[in-house]
């Protein structure tokens, strides 16, 4: 199937997508805060820069999207156009991911990767039962965690 808009505005579609900030991570970081937790923003000092950064507690969180990350969700759908571009584009995604969060546990930090599946779509939770067990990582408690979440320890 064809794109039905046209070349510009793809454009300007696809530079409005937010890198930092976006609805979900605020989300998440609004809710951490109102718990007690305090975290450092994006350091450049950290692979990868991840999202929130516990520096008490060793811990990371990174806020990842679906559809750029390549998530095996109902929310990723392979898209038509470009094919091998997108291919190539979220396999060096995932690859990269990878290679981050290994280093990230290397260095002795402990990892969790919400997916933005996890507040949105079809089988979204609610925002509580995310920033509990976020909270829940965050603070080193034995926790249940979903599909929904990757959690890479040491």
């Amino acid at each position: 199937m064809a794109d039905v808009l046209t070349t510009e505005q793809r454009r300007l579609n696809m530079r409005r997508i937010r890198g930092k900030d976006t609805k979900l991570e605020m989300l998440l970081r609004r809710g951490l805060h109102s718990r007690g937790l305090r975290y450092r923003l994006h350091p450049k000092n950290l692979s990868g820069k991840p999202d929130m950064v516990f520096p008490r507690y060793r811990a990371v969180i990174f806020v990842h999207g679906c559809f750029w990350h390549g998530h095996d969700c109902s929310l990723f759908k392979w898209p038509t156009t470009r094919a091998d571009f997108w291919r190539k584009k979220i396999k060096g995604n995932r690859e990269r991911d990878i290679r981050i969060v290994d280093q990230l546990i290397m260095a002795g930090w402990r990892v969790l990767v919400v997916w933005e599946c996890a507040l949105r779509g079809r089988y979204k939770r609610s925002l509580t039962d995310v920033l509990n067990e976020a909270e829940c990582f965050v603070r080193l408690r034995k926790c249940q965690f979903s599909e929904v979440f990757a959690v890479r320890k040491t």
